[in-house]
């Protein structure tokens, strides 16, 4: 008995071996899981459909490696290299403190992503990185990582090329057809960004971008709300997604590559209080080469993730991403161009200038109070005129107050005849006025150039100490003075300067010009120090201009006092 149970054992093991080995289905490869919210990646669009191919001899899928990581060193920044595609998992400025431009999920970019045929959807390329440490300096400027990987087919090959003396990193591509027929490839590199950063917490506000930005046949192009952002594609020379002083840009440097912005569209609302899902909206550079078999497709691009500082993107011709704006009406009304003036004509050279004077001063400080001396002696010429104008109606206004009580019944009368008295003495009476006209567009220029240059960012002027969480005195031109010192104190010399100008007209509202200076240190109590010290150093050469052209007055009074004693 229990030599026949034996010999049943052995028979049932043996048929079902046979089973398995001749009636069993051949494995298929599981479905590669979902990327969780930390990893997901933005849809990039695929490309137009193409001709169907002949039938493609595919060879089975390697197993998935794990991830692996690479760390890149260099003097401006540290960063973190994946295998998954060769996204960033970390991206840390060292530009005035430490700067994250990276925060998985939410901000950077997405690896590089690969279609092997125009019915797919490009998805991230898992690759083997060359060395798992990268370290460049003045001992050695430049160095390569080398990421390769197999798509269905495909060898892809990734050289990252950092350098010690820059942000910017080359990407090179080259994708190599093994199959026996062409391949239609969509290949996309892309730079995703949560939809809205308001509701986060994190630090460093000043790197979540705050718009999508282009540059086509020349033209500039911005959207300034992400959550409005519709597909966009187009040829180009840059595609970016800035905030007002940090930047990561995808620099075509061979044709083929397509410019393309997209949109989750607007996230849910929050419920019961809870922060909503972020929406994303993403850009990337696309391309989708016809690769014969045998043969590879190689392009190249530039990814710039740093400062926006004037030299560095004129260097890479990004300079257009900084945004200096229109005065005074925006540059476009509903898509169509308005008549106005784009103030990089005056913010460009006003940044130059003030980064030139910088190199030889060593202070931000030090060089917005020498670039408001130089703008006062331009326009020395016009205050004076516009002084003596005023001066000149301040001696008219008794005439003009006795007309006023001769034809206060009759308005029209009245203007013509003071018209008529101006015109009879040879007083301009918007000579007082037109100068300070004059002075607005530059006093705009200056302001947008102090509020879009990062170069002010933690800049010190007067930093003396820190006390009680508190900065004395100006330790960061680009941010508020917080002990508000400097704001009253363009308020006192604005009141000052008020009280010394010549007035002229009502006197109700000369009273009226008296609260302006109280109205101004109110709008600049939260404004950037670096402003509000050029319009009190300012001032205080306005105030120096005005006594010196009331020298000869106060004299000639002293004079007439003087023999008025001795008669």
């Amino acid at each position: 008995m229990e030599k026949r149970a034996l010999i049943a054992a052995v028979l049932m093991a043996a048929l079902l071996l046979a089973y398995q080995m001749f009636f069993f289905p051949v494995p298929q490869e599981p479905p590669a899981p979902k990327p969780s919210p930390q990893t997901a990646t933005p849809a990039v669009p695929p490309a137009a459909p193409a001709a169907p191919a002949a039938p493609v001899t595919r060879r089975p899928a390697a197993p998935r490696s794990p991830q692996r990581l690479a760390t890149v060193e260099t003097p401006l920044y540290r960063a973190v290299v994946s295998s998954e595609g060769g996204k960033l998992q970390e991206l840390v400025l060292k530009y005035r403190g430490e700067k994250p431009m990276v925060i998985l999920g939410d901000l950077g970019p997405a690896g590089l992503l690969i279609a092997p045929d125009a019915r797919q959807s490009p998805t991230v390329v898992p690759m083997a990185l060359s060395t798992e440490r990268i370290a460049v300096g003045p001992e050695r400027p430049t160095q390569d990582l080398v990421l390769t990987g197999d798509v269905d087919g495909l060898r892809v090959r990734q050289t990252l090329t950092v350098r010690a003396d820059d942000f910017a990193i080359d990407v090179s591509l080259r994708v190599e057809n093994d199959a026996g027929a062409p391949r239609t490839v969509t290949i996309a590199l892309p730079w995703l960004t949560r939809q809205a950063w308001h509701a986060t917490q994190e630090k460093f506000q000043g790197q979540h971008p705050t718009e999508i930005v282009w540059s086509s046949a020349g033209q500039i192009k911005r959207i300034e709300d992400l959550m409005a952002v519709v597909e966009q594609v187009a040829d180009g020379e840059w595609i970016a997604v800035g905030s007002v002083w940090y930047l990561a840009a995808l620099v075509p440097e061979t044709p083929g590559f397509k410019l393309v912005a997209t949109s989750e569209g607007k996230p849910p609302e929050p419920k019961n209080g809870d922060n909503a899902p972020a929406g994303r909206a993403s850009i990337a550079l696309r391309a989708s080469p016809t690769i014969q078999p045998g043969q590879a497709w190689e392009g190249r691009a530039l990814l710039y993730a740093g400062p926006k500082e004037y030299d560095r993107l004129s260097a890479r011709g990004l300079e257009g991403s900084v945004n200096f704006g229109c005065f005074p009406l925006p540059c476009e009304i509903k898509g169509v161009p308005t008549p106005s003036i784009p103030m990089r004509w005056l913010g460009v050279p006003i940044l130059l200038l003030m980064n030139w004077v910088y190199k030889y001063v060593g202070n931000y400080g030090l060089a917005i109070i020498l670039l408001t001396v130089v703008t006062r002696v331009l326009f020395y010429p016009l205050t004076v005129k516009s002084m003596r104008s005023m001066k000149a109606m301040q001696a008219l206004q008794p005439q003009v107050n006795a007309l006023r009580n001769k034809y206060k019944s009759d308005p029209q009368r009245l203007q013509k005849e003071t018209l008529e008295l101006y015109r009879k003495h040879k007083v301009n009476p918007m000579g007082g006025c037109l100068p300070m006209f004059a002075q607005i567009p530059i006093f705009y220029g200056l302001y947008l150039a102090l509020s879009v240059s990062v170069e002010l960012q933690n800049a010190k002027f007067l930093c003396i100490a820190r006390l009680f969480g508190i900065d004395f005195w100006i330790c960061d031109l680009a941010a508020h003075d917080p002990t508000y010192v400097l704001p009253i104190l363009m308020g006192i010399t604005m009141f000052i300067q008020q009280k010394m100008t010549p007035t002229a007209g009502d006197p109700r509202q000369a009273k009226m010009m008296l609260v302006m200076p109280f109205v101004f240190t109110f709008m600049f109590l939260n404004l950037p120090s670096g402003l509000v010290l050029y319009w009190t150093v300012s001032n205080i050469l306005q105030i120096a201009q005005q006594w010196r052209m009331n020298r000869p007055a106060r004299e000639r009074a002293g004079r007439e006092a003087k023999d008025a004693g001795r008669a």
